[in-house]
């Protein structure tokens, strides 16, 4: 069985190390296929990398059309069986996490397996703010969806579905989940055990005003796959996050 990971990056100097070793010290038996697309960074992003070259499949820098754009480039030139994303200031939470992920695809037949995710301080990496507890499958019509960084998908249902639709910029990683998951019957596993740790501070919750942007993505997303948005889509969602906070 071969795995393929791929790791987006730019400007990442300060957490790129951390998020490679977590993925090139997975144990397991499988064979990893690991790739970084890096977006053309101006700091020492790459020579971070560098310790890491001969566990490394491939790492490219150039110039690219955003963080979607690279996870395209990356599950492109992937040749596994399977395919994981990770971001280069995000981390595995332990070497087992790529062996637990098969173990939950070979005892389910799913398409794609997710798990739970700890939101961590910025800064040290370690403290975590939030819990994000993922549960087993509900419906993405009541606001629920995955936490994109656990997910692992069937290669197969990239080829049948398609990659990350470009003409979003903040929830084309929700789009895809929600054309794979809902709109198109692949089927999804949870592992129910914390895979990621994620450093705090995405785009889309950084004001009010972004969550309005992510708000309007989020039913355009919907539109993209022929449907209109739930009524209550745009409360469901926000309010899923309030149950992350105060976790132990």
């Amino acid at each position: 069985m071969t795995v393929s990971v791929v790791t987006v990056s730019y400007n990442a100097e300060s957490t790129i190390e951390d998020a490679v070793r977590s993925v090139v010290e997975q144990k397991g038996p499988f064979q990893l296929d690991y790739h970084i697309v890096d977006g053309g960074s101006s700091d020492g992003t790459t020579q971070r990398i560098g310790p890491f070259a001969n566990r490394i499949t491939q790492v490219t820098s150039a110039p690219d059309n955003g963080l979607y754009d690279a996870m395209n480039r990356g599950v492109a030139r992937s040749t596994g069986d399977i395919i994981g994303i990770l971001n280069a200031d995000d981390r595995y939470a332990d070497n087992r996490v790529i062996s637990d992920v098969l173990d939950t695809f070979e005892s389910t037949d799913a398409d794609g397996v997710y798990a739970d995710l700890d939101y961590v301080d910025a800064n040290d990496g370690e403290t975590i703010i939030r819990r994000w507890k993922s549960g087993h499958p509900r419906p993405f019509s009541r606001g629920w969806m995955p936490p994109h960084p656990t997910l692992f998908v069937k290669r197969k249902v990239y080829e049948q579905h398609g990659l990350f639709n470009l003409q979003l910029r903040s929830a084309a990683d929700y789009e895809l989940m929600l054309r794979f998951f809902h709109f198109r019957g692949a089927e999804l596993a949870y592992l129910p055990r914390t895979t990621v740790k994620m450093r705090a501070g995405g785009q889309s919750n950084a004001s009010l005003g972004n969550r309005i942007k992510a708000n309007a993505e989020d039913a355009r997303a919907w539109r993209i796959n022929g449907a209109k948005a739930p009524p209550l889509l745009r409360l469901q969602k926000p309010l899923r996050k309030l149950r992350q906070f105060g976790r132990s």
